[in-house]
C-alpha cells in the first residue's frame, strides 16, 4: 500500500496515545499514516454527566462522518465508546489486544478507612460519570455519596487531588496505557467478575469505510480474532438490550482455556436502582447474549 493512510482521532491524551499506538502498529507493516485530530460532542460539552448527553456515540459521531466524507481513511475508537451498530458505509476492520480490562477505585489516602469496605468512609463522595459504576458502587456501598466528574484522565486525578472527591472511578486500561502517577493514591483493583465492566472495555476498535479494500487490507494483521470472539458477545448482549454509554450495564466475557465462555454482567434500570447480575457458562457462543439478555431481564 503506497498512500499514507489519514487517522482520524480525538485530541485527549488516551486517544493521542491509541492514535499514536495504531502509527506504530501500520509502521511495523511498512505502511506509512498522518494523524487529522477531530473535536466530538462529548470532548465539546464538559460539564454534562453522560446520561444527560443526547444519543449515543457522542465521542464517536464526528470521527465516523468524517470517515463517511472521506476526511480520514481511518478511525481509531476505545471500543466501550462505539456504538454496537456502525453507520451505513462504515465497518469495524479490526479489534486490539484488551488491557486490563477492570475498574479501579482511586482514593485519597488521607480519606481511607480501616475495615471498611473498599476502605471507603460512610458517606465518602465518590466521583464518576457513568451510569453503570454509579450504579454497581451504591448496589455495594448504598451510604456513599456519587458526584459526576468530567474531562480526560490527568484532569481527574487533578480533581481528586485538589480534594473534591474522596475517590474516583477510571478504567484500569486508561491508566495503564497512559502511564499515571498513581503511587500518591490508594488503589482498588477490582475484578471484572465483581465489579462488572462495560462491554468490550480495553479494547481499540480500528473502522474505515466498507468499500475502502485498501485501508481494510493494511489492517487485517491488526486483528486480533481470539479477543473479537470475547468481546462480540458483550457487545451483542449491549445490542440486544438497545443500550449506549447512557445504560447501566456491565457485560464481560472471558474464554477458557478449553474454548468455553463465561459471563458476568449486571444491569440497572438507571443509576439510582437495585442492580440484577448474572453468570452463565456454555461451550460456544451461539445464543450466548440471548441467553444472558434474557436473564438480565427476567
Amino acid at each position: 500500500m503506497n498512500k499514507t493512510i489519514r487517522i482520524g482521532t480525538r485530541g485527549s491524551k488516551l486517544a493521542m496515545w491509541q492514535a499514536e499506538y495504531t502509527q506504530q502498529q501500520l509502521r511495523a507493516a511498512g505502511i506509512e499514516s498522518e494523524l487529522v485530530i477531530i473535536k466530538t460532542q462529548g470532548d465539546r460539552i464538559q460539564h454534562l454527566s453522560f446520561d444527560k448527553l443526547e444519543g449515543k456515540g457522542f465521542f464517536t459521531k464526528e470521527i465516523e462522518e468524517a470517515l463517511l466524507r472521506g476526511d480520514v481513511d481511518l478511525a481509531v475508537h476505545s471500543m466501550k465508546d462505539l456504538p454496537t451498530n456502525s453507520p451505513d458505509g462504515l465497518s469495524i476492520t479490526a479489534v486490539s489486544y484488551r488491557e486490563d480490562p477492570a475498574d479501579w477505585l482511586v482514593a485519597r489516602k488521607e480519606t481511607l478507612e480501616e475495615g471498611a469496605l473498599f476502605q471507603l468512609r460512610q458517606g465518602a463522595v465518590v466521583g464518576t460519570s457513568s451510569a453503570r459504576r454509579k450504579a454497581q458502587m451504591l448496589d455495594f456501598r448504598p451510604d456513599i455519596e456519587i458526584k459526576d466528574i468530567r474531562g480526560n484522565v490527568p484532569t481527574r486525578l487533578r480533581k481528586l487531588s485538589e480534594g473534591q472527591f474522596d475517590a474516583i472511578m477510571l478504567a484500569a486500561a486508561g491508566l495503564t496505557r497512559l502511564e499515571m502517577d498513581t503511587s500518591g493514591f490508594h488503589i482498588v483493583k477490582f475484578s471484572p467478575k465483581e465489579f462488572i465492566p462495560a462491554p468490550a472495555q480495553g479494547v481499540l476498535a480500528w473502522q474505515a469505510c466498507t468499500d475502502d479494500k485498501p485501508t481494510r487490507r493494511a489492517l487485517k494483521h491488526l486483528h486480533q480474532a481470539d479477543v473479537s470472539a470475547a468481546i462480540n458477545v458483550e457487545r451483542r448482549v449491549l445490542n440486544l438490550l438497545e443500550g449506549g454509554c447512557q445504560m447501566p450495564l456491565g457485560v464481560y466475557c472471558e474464554r477458557d482455556e478449553q474454548g468455553n465462555y463465561h459471563v458476568w454482567a449486571a444491569k440497572a434500570d438507571a443509576w439510582n436502582a437495585p442492580v440484577k447480575r448474572v453468570r452463565l457458562s456454555q461451550s460456544t457462543n451461539h445464543m450466548l447474549a440471548e441467553r444472558v439478555m434474557e436473564a438480565l431481564k427476567g
